[in-house]
């Protein structure tokens, strides 16, 4: 515990067994609970962590799983009874997934699950964090590529500063360029521009890190049940907390590489599909967030933008099928309706940025 809040480290881990010993063991004892997921491993994953519970003692710390009070007896509690059967419905959501212990005193806690991804794993364990209570809720990977002894700072704005929402920042470290492999630091600039548009958090800068600690509060905010299974995860749930006006902020963190891990990420492969779910998460964004839950002018401006582009793509056609394939001309009145759309769809998108970054800047710590 720190200040007398529970902190729980949510470990996604997926043919790990190499790793997993060092991962656990590296933890500090501010930890009060130890989830590792591990997400269908082929290898001796699970053995290794059911090892390690038999031989570390229990937790001092009780936690006991919440109840929920689904009682009316005198008609204040409905909400909480609708809360309930909507918690019910989402488990059909989440992969399908063992705990092997969860007693109320147990450090480590191992949840089987069948094979879904990164995002899958990531939203079982914040289930069982929020299903317990955890104040503050942290996730790394099993291949030992987060620094341990880093984790006191990635907890301390979520338990301290009132922050719902903590990433570490690779990017920041003088060295990044240098350790981190050349094609996953130029895809991780690329999606974190388009995550900054996409999600609301302009000034976010190493979006693709999965180190990360989240409030109790944040977790009962968002869909859990709803987080993209793969690895465009972290996109996902920043657009997710933007959307329920989460408070986000960033800490330095050092890159590891080259400590015995084994990447499963192909970075040509993830890069189109991120790409293509941030593009669907943007427009969800906009239609929930400013539309719906409260109306703001940059959806208008932002709508205005997009449409004026969709109008302007035939008149293009039509300018470049004359000239080119045709060798003819159009009238000088197609380039000053194609001019005046770009300015125009251009000069939308830009106010509705602008209008996005000075809302948004409210989230930002």
């Amino acid at each position: 515990m720190i200040n007398e809040k529970k902190i729980a480290v949510v470990i996604k881990a997926y043919n790990e067994e190499k790793q997993i010993t060092k991962v656990v063991y590296g933890i500090s004892d501010f930890v009060d609970r130890i989830v590792v997921v591990n997400d269908g491993s082929k290898d001796k994953t699970s053995e290794v962590v059911r090892r390690l519970i038999s031989e570390n003692d229990s937790s001092s710390v009780c936690i006991p799983k919440h109840v929920v009070n689904v009682e009316d007896v005198d008609g204040f509690n409905k909400a909480d009874a609708i809360l309930y059967e909507m918690r019910q419905d989402e488990e059909n959501y989440y992969p399908k997934h063992v705990i092997y212990n969860d007693n109320d005193y147990d450090r480590i806690v191992l949840i089987d699950q069948d094979n879904s991804g990164p995002g899958g794993a990531v939203s079982v364990g914040y289930k069982w964090c929020r299903d317990h209570n955890i104040d503050c809720s942290v996730v790394i990977d099993g291949d030992g590529q987060m620094d341990p002894n880093e984790m006191r700072s990635i907890v301390r704005p979520v338990i301290s500063n009132g922050v719902d929402y903590v990433k570490g920042n690779r990017l920041s470290h003088p060295a990044s360029k240098i350790i981190m492999p050349q094609i996953r630091y130029f895809g991780n600039n690329i999606l974190s521009l388009l995550t900054k548009i996409a999600s609301g958090y302009w000034t976010v800068s190493d979006t693709q890190t999965g180190y990360t600690a989240i409030s109790l509060k944040a977790l009962n905010s968002i869909p859990i049940h709803q987080i993209y299974h793969y690895y465009g995860y972290p996109n996902d749930i920043l657009v997710k907390l933007n959307i329920s006006n989460c408070i986000i902020a960033e800490v330095p963190i050092k890159p590891v590489y080259n400590i015995g891990e084994q990447s499963k990420m192909k970075i040509l492969k993830v890069v189109p599909r991120i790409s293509a779910l941030l593009f669907k998460r943007f427009f969800e964004r906009l239609y929930k967030k400013y539309l719906l839950d409260s109306f703001h002018p940059l959806f208008m401006l932002y709508s205005l933008g997009i449409l004026l582009g969709i109008i302007n793509i035939p008149v293009l056609i039509k300018i470049v099928y004359e000239v080119i394939v045709k060798n003819g001309s159009v009238p000088f009145g197609w380039y000053i309706i194609f001019l005046l759309l770009t300015l125009f769809s251009f000069q939308s998108i830009c106010f509705g940025m602008w209008m996005d970054m000075q809302d948004n800047a409210r989230l930002e710590k």
